[in-house]
């Protein structure tokens, strides 16, 4: 490394180390090479004993400024000054060797070095990593796939085989996350080739021709079997660019060229464990802080693959040594999440969770909160790989849940938002009065996919369980689903539905799910982070004076239409239940 670089590189090292977390990279207040965040001990006995490791952070090179010299597992750390020297802190010493490791930017977590308290030539050696992405490297499998790789992959390390929460480590977490099954999930294959659960498929799309317009896709022929839209009926002869987030191991190379039904081994894993931790940086519009247009997934995402010979791991630690590990501020930030979480199709915005939360208070640095705060909680594991491996101990705190809770996480959901619910009478009527505040959750409810949708079923009994009279208010719309309200066919009853709706262009069907279609906005009456809605509604209070006050809200995953054609059987989840009685 050049002098010059190195003096770049301190830049950077300044810059990466002012943002870096607890647990992680420390967060310095200064780049003087002794700072520390330990608190000297007070007691005498402490007192008494060398209460500082000194030394120099080097490489093949010559001292290596503004490196991390951590005790290892812990947050008591210094930071290198321009000549290399650093002096670390120490809190309760004792008298045993301790475990120092050393990490720069451009290097591999180093170490560890043992060291005893009073020790002034502790001697911290640095590699370098590549920085040159290698297109040809093959993934390491994160479960055993036979002729797929050696021995068990990820789990050899970090699996205790099913171990139940808050003891398991990131694979058997993983295992559970919806991210493992994205290639496999079979609301997205269904989709993606037009067919139902059971393998029927829908009609090839039919085109009509217009002078003025070219060749546009017909709506579906009432007089012959529908089984839901595909891509492939209406693309049959492109794979498209799904891949690009729901099998990104396989289309990292191949966006545009992959089908997500030829996979198999580790590229049917969906995003697998090596792929998450050899994303290297992701490319935003400096203008919006979003991804570009037209650039979802591996499309968006930097890698940093390793050659022949090497590993290399990017994760939130910078002390995870020995081994081919480095810190990467990255994986602690929404921005990891951007390139699968926004999507624009033919310039309508139809998946914005990151975009939604980019907007809202959640994302100011001081005072808000990450993607990872909510869907990567810690889960009170204190250790993320086996003792056999290595795994040492850490605060829980620091270590986050591979788990990942979404949309299919009844606990997650039903603490998104919050509903309060009056009933008051009206001279001969009854008022009944909902409101939902998105109080919890930093991004739009629901978000990401245009076929989730919330339902509110507001309903009120007499005293002999029949239901009273509705007299006026909102009333949920024919795409809740005509029929029975015991199955979940809850159009024209009392309550208000919160979804985006979309319009195909050229055939108008709305709601729909095919945005890879032209489509429109109809209506997104989706709660922002901190919105309040209230909704109203009357009903002809029972002769007796009596009644009971019914409310219910939804999440739904699919329009019900949609759920019927393609043999879909997700139920809906309860995210919010009220019951008020009216005393006579």
């Amino acid at each position: 490394m050049t002098a010059s670089l190195k003096r770049r590189g301190l830049l950077v090292v300044v810059l990466a180390l002012a943002a870096c977390r607890a647990g992680g990279a420390p967060t310095p207040t200064t780049s003087e090479p002794d700072q520390t965040t330990a608190v000297p001990a007070t007691s005498s006995a402490a007192a008494s004993l060398p209460m500082e490791i000194s030394g120099f952070v080097v490489d093949e090179e010559g001292p290596v400024a503004g490196a991390v010299v951590r005790l290892q597992t812990t947050e008591i750390h210094a930071i290198s000054g321009v000549d290399g020297r650093f002096t670390l802190t120490l809190e309760d010493p004792g008298v045993g060797p301790l475990n120092l490791t050393g990490w720069a930017p451009g290097y591999f977590c180093s170490g560890p070095f043992e060291a005893v308290p009073g020790e002034v030539e502790v001697r911290v050696e640095l590699v370098p990593h590549a920085v040159e992405d290698n297109p040809d490297y093959a993934w390491l499998p994160s479960l055993y796939h036979p002729g797929g790789g050696e021995g068990q992959g990820c789990a050899e390390c970090h699996s205790r085989e099913g171990i139940s929460l808050p003891f398991s480590l990131p694979v058997d977490e993983w295992l559970l996350d919806a991210h493992a099954r994205s290639a496999t999930n079979l609301r997205f294959l269904t989709m993606y080739n037009g067919t139902d659960l059971d393998g029927n498929r829908s009609p090839l799309t039919q085109r009509g021709a217009s002078r003025d317009y070219g060749t546009f896709p017909l709506p579906p022929d009432p007089s012959r079997p529908y089984y839901g839209p595909g891509y492939k009926l209406d693309f049959p002869d492109s794979d498209g660019n799904c891949a690009a987030c729901h099998t990104p191991a396989a289309a990292v190379n191949e966006p545009y060229l992959t089908d997500p039904n030829d996979l198999s081994g580790v590229e049917a894993e969906g995003m697998p464990c090596d792929f998450c931790h050899k994303v290297w940086d992701v490319n935003l519009n400096p203008e919006t802080g979003l991804p570009y247009e037209n650039m979802p997934g591996v499309l968006s995402f930097e890698f940093l693959r390793p050659h022949e010979g090497h590993q290399f791991f990017a994760g939130p630690y910078d002390d995870v040594a020995p081994g081919e590990d480095t810190y990467s501020e990255l994986q602690t930030q929404s921005a990891f999440c951007a390139p699968c979480h926004f999507g624009v199709f033919w310039g309508v915005t139809v998946y914005n969770s990151y975009g939604e939360w980019l907007a809202s208070p959640y994302s100011d640095p001081e005072t808000g909160q990450t993607c990872q705060d909510c869907h990567m909680p810690p889960s009170g594991a204190t250790q993320f790989a086996t003792d056999e491996a290595g795994g040492l101990t850490r605060d829980p705190s620091t270590i986050f849940s591979h788990q990942m809770p979404g949309a299919l996480d009844e606990e997650l959901l039903q603490d998104a938002l919050e509903m309060s619910v009056l009933a008051d009478r009206d001279g001969e009527d009854l008022l009944v009065t909902v409101g939902l505040h998105n109080d919890n959750t930093g991004h739009k409810i629901p978000t990401d996919s245009p076929l989730r949708h919330m339902l509110l079923v507001v309903e009120v009994y007499d005293m002999q369980g029949m239901p009273v009279d509705f007299v006026e208010g909102p009333t949920l719309p024919d795409w809740a689903g005509e029929g029975e309200p015991s199955e979940g066919r809850y159009a024209g009853l009392p309550g208000k539905a919160y979804a985006l709706i979309l319009e195909e262009l050229w055939t108008e069907i709305s709601p729909s799910g095919a945005y890879w279609n032209p489509t429109r906005v109809v209506a997104d009456t989706r709660l922002d982070p901190y919105e309040e809605d209230f909704s109203r509604y009357r009903f002809r209070m029972p002769a007796d004076g009596g009644a009971e006050v019914r409310v219910r809200l939804y999440l739904r995953r699919a329009f019900i239409e949609m759920m019927d054609q393609k043999g879909w059987n997700d139920p809906d989840m309860l995210m919010a239940e009220q019951v008020l009685k009216i005393s006579p």
